[in-house]
Order: structure tokens, then sequence, then C-alpha cells
């Protein structure tokens, strides 16, 4: 569904991908791993054309991407982003119906609400909810709305961007039940970056560590700790000792 052919970007003199490939097969659930500043989230960007990349090429179900109608490319996909990205003045349940109440995807106002209690149930959080303003809520609550948020239109592919910076271990073992579900009810293409190994073992079907702008490692998520990838093994088991330099 996703493939990234020898990717570059560079900020200035700051080369952050150099020469990325990736594939994600339909339906599946990738999670990318690796340190801060690795360029994750570059990546991602990119693939959504929110940065435009320097080199190489990224296609999206067969078709280069930067080509054709860009709503409807940006249509099939769901984000749910680190912070939650909640818009405080609207009420919960017009953030879940933000894109069917605009746009190409537009419902009427009665349908959208529909939709939106519908999807707060499906992430555990009462109706009652809907009419609450975000900074009612508590950290894993505004979680759960983000999420319902990123299914509100049933997009083909879903990217999670940490979601369980900031949540207790018990809510994030939540969240990650959740985002495994609803990938796997959905048949939704999944793209997670995390630093959170728990996440990473409850979502992933397959990862692919980053480092020094490139994929150092990729495989099924069984195979990771037997790997013998010694960039691979230092991350995942948070050793300071390594070919991954540690800032000191």
């Amino acid at each position: 569904m996703i493939r990234m052919e020898n990717v570059h970007k560079a900020f200035g003199s700051n080369q952050v991908l150099r020469g990325m490939d990736l594939n994600i097969p339909r339906g599946s659930s990738m999670v990318i791993i690796g340190g801060s500043g690795t360029g994750k989230s570059v990546a991602l960007k990119c693939i959504l054309g929110l940065i435009q990349h320097d080199e190489g090429k990224i296609f999206v179900d067969g078709k280069e991407t930067g080509t054709g109608d860009r709503d409807a490319f940006l249509a099939r996909f769901g984000m749910l982003f680190q912070g939650g990205a909640l818009f405080d003045s609207l009420p919960v349940w017009q953030n879940v119906a933000f894109r069917l109440l605009r746009g190409s995807l537009m419902r009427p106002l009665e349908e959208a609400r529909e939709i939106a209690i519908d999807k707060l149930r499906r992430v555990g959080l009462r109706a009652n909810v809907a009419d609450l303003l975000p900074a009612e809520l508590s950290g894993g609550m505004q979680k759960r709305v983000g999420l319902a948020r990123a299914i509100a239109a049933e997009p083909e592919i879903i990217f999670f961007d940490e979601p369980t910076t900031g949540l207790d271990p018990i809510m994030a073992g939540v969240i990650n039940d959740l985002i495994r579900e609803i990938v796997t009810e959905m048949g939704a293409t999944a793209m997670t970056i995390t630093h959170d190994m728990s996440s990473v073992r409850a979502i992933a079907d397959n990862v692919a560590m980053l480092h020094d702008g490139v994929i150092q490692w990729t495989g099924p998520v069984g195979d990771m700790d037997q790997s013998g990838d010694p960039y691979l093994d230092q991350f995942i088991h948070g050793r300071a000792e390594g070919p991954i330099e540690a800032v000191r």
C-alpha cells in the first residue's frame, strides 16, 4: 500500500533521510522505531506531502504521490496526532466529525453527529462526552477522541504518531489494544511511530528501525528479539553501549 524508494530529505545542511526504502503491505500494521531526531516524523510527513522530499519516489496504492487530486489523496488517510491536536473551541463530537462537516466528505449535521457518537462508543467513550469540550477530558480520554476522529471517515490508511505519549502504563495498554482491534476490524493499513516498545509488540505486524536516515532493519515483530542486528538490539533493550551513540 505504501512504498518508499531511495527517499532523501535535508533541511539545509542537516541530512535527515539518506535513501530510505520501506514497504508497507496492504492491510498490515507497520511500526517505525528509532531514536529522537532520526527522521520518523519527517518520513510520515513526506508520505502525506506535508513536506516535499528531495530525491526518490513514494507510492501509495501503486501511484506516485504528488500526482492527481490532492483532496482525494488525503481523504484516504486518518491520523492520530502525538499531542491529540484537538480543537479547544469545538465540542468533542465536532472534533471527531471534523472531516465530515467540510470538504468532499461533508455529511448532514445530524448524520455527522451520529457517526461521531458511534465512533466515540467504539473507543470506549459514552455519548454524554460528545458535547463536552476537550479541556474537560483527561489525557487518556483526549487520546481516545483523537482515535475516534482518525477513524471517523473510514480511512484506508491510518497513521499513529506516538499514540501512548503522556499516558500512564494502564491507559497506554488500553490505547494499544484499541488500535490493534480497530485496525484489524477495518482492514486498514497502519503506520505507527513510537519509542514505546510495549506499543511495538502490541500493535505491529512488522517493524522497521530507522537510523542515520536509512532503514537499518525491517522484519516481522516476532523476529525482532533474534534479529542479530546490533543497532536494533541496542535500541529495543535500551542499552547505553553499542553502535548508536548516546548523547552525553
